[in-house]
């Protein structure tokens, strides 16, 4: 049964890490609009929300590497870079504080809300470093535009459809589980 449970969470990572490839393509005609909606990021929170830290964490990482040295966007340097950190972020924290938060009435908003800031904080510390290296400012202007004004849509669809979703999953779980003879 262990090993059944590993299996699916590395397909449903597979599945994840291949729903962050092709989704930007959806937002990718007008790259603003990708900005504002973040839909590489949807995938990744998933994976953490449903495999936990460790696979959200994987995913999270890979997906923006992958994404530039298939498709050449985001650039690699320093665009790619700092998202792979920022999405690591929140595959890893939204796993493990699910993981524990996940019995609590407000569990899986308090997840989102912590693993979206602390990616955002990783991201900003990332950007500084890799701008600073690569000759560039970054500033703190810069940080809270890009990171929170810039976001506000894909911030307030993150909040509003990934529990929804999350919610929908959980109770199809359990019914399988119960018409498994389990409960």
């Amino acid at each position: 049964m262990i090993q059944k449970n590993k299996t699916i969470k590395l397909v449903l990572t597979a599945f994840f890490i291949a729903l962050g490839l092709v989704l930007p393509f959806v937002t990718m005609q007008i790259p603003s609009i990708g900005n504002m909606l973040l839909p590489m990021h949807i995938p990744i929170i998933l994976c953490g929300f449903l495999c936990g830290g460790p696979y959200g964490l994987i995913a999270g990482f890979i997906v923006p590497l992958l994404r530039s040295v298939l498709f050449g966007t985001p650039p690699m340097m320093p665009i790619a870079v700092a998202m792979s950190m920022e999405l690591a972020t929140y595959g890893l924290v939204i796993g493990l504080l699910y993981h524990k938060l996940s019995d609590k009435r407000w569990g899986i908003y308090i997840s989102l809300i912590i693993a979206m800031f602390a990616g955002r904080v990783v991201w900003g510390i990332t950007s500084f470093g890799l701008f600073r290296a690569l000759g560039n400012t970054f500033t703190w202007k810069i940080f809270l535009v890009q990171a929170f004004v810039n976001a506000i849509p894909g911030i307030i669809i993150q909040l509003i459809f990934i529990p929804l979703i999350v919610y929908q999953l959980r109770r199809v779980q359990q019914s399988e589980g119960m018409s498994n003879g389990r409960a």
